[in-house]
C-alpha cells in the first residue's frame, strides 16, 4: 500500500491536511473542532507540536468559536463582515491544519507546503464561497443568505469528517473546486475589463 511507507505517510498527512483545509473554505473553526475531537478519540494523529488541538481548553474554545461563527452567519451584515475578515483567517487556518498533519519532513518544507497547499486551498475556496454569497445577496436581497449559511455549515462539517475518512477524494474535489474558482475569477475580470 502506498501510504505505509515513510514517504507515503508524509503524502497522506499532506493530503489529509489539504482536505481539512478545504472545509475551512466554508467555516473556519468547525474543521478545528472536528480535528480536535478526532485526535481526542484516538482516530487521528497530528504532529507532536499540534497535540494541543485535542486539549480540553482548545476543544472548549473550538466549540464556542464554532457555535459563534455558525450563528453569526445568520445575521445580516455580520455575514458579509465575516466573509471579508474570513479570507485571511481561512488562509491561516488552512495553513495550520495542513502543518498539523504533516510529519517527517524539514520544518521549512512542512510550512511551505502548508502555506501553499493548505492556505491556498482554504483561502481560494473561501473567496469562492464569498462570491456565491455575494450573488445570493444581490439576487435575493439577502433573503437567500440563511439558506446559504445552512448549506455552508453542512458543507464544512461533512467535508471535515470526510477529509478524515477519504482524504484523497476530498483533496481531489478541493483541487477541482479551486480550478473552478480560479476560472470564474478570471472570467469575472475579463468581463469587467470589457465593460
Amino acid at each position: 500500500m502506498v501510504f505505509t511507507t515513510e514517504y507515503g505517510l508524509i503524502l497522506l498527512g499532506a493530503i489529509t491536511g489539504v482536505a481539512l483545509s478545504a472545509s475551512v473554505g466554508f467555516r473556519i473553526f468547525v474543521p478545528f473542532l472536528v480535528t480536535g475531537i478526532a485526535v481526542k478519540l484516538g482516530a487521528l494523529q497530528v504532529a507532536p507540536d499540534f497535540a494541543w488541538l485535542a486539549s480540553w481548553p482548545a476543544l472548549a474554545v473550538f466549540v464556542v468559536a464554532s457555535l459563534t461563527e455558525v450563528l453569526a452567519y445568520y445575521i445580516p451584515v455580520v455575514d458579509h463582515a465575516l466573509d471579508v475578515v474570513g479570507s485571511p483567517a481561512a488562509v491561516i487556518a488552512g495553513t495550520v491544519l495542513t502543518a498539523s498533519m504533516v510529519v517527517g519532513i524539514d520544518e521549512w518544507l512542512r510550512w511551505s507546503l502548508a502555506i501553499i497547499a493548505g492556505g491556498g486551498i482554504a483561502g481560494s475556496l473561501h473567496v469562492g464561497k464569498s462570491l456565491v454569497r455575494g450573488v445570493s445577496t444581490a439576487t435575493t436581497a439577502g433573503l437567500g443568505n440563511p439558506i446559504m449559511a445552512t448549506g455552508e455549515i453542512f458543507g464544512s462539517v461533512t467535508t471535515a469528517i470526510l477529509a478524515l475518512i477519504v482524504p484523497v477524494a476530498i483533496a481531489a474535489i478541493a483541487v477541482v473546486s479551486l480550478i473552478v474558482v480560479l476560472w470564474l475569477l478570471v472570467r469575472r475580470r475579463q468581463r469587467q475589463a470589457l465593460a
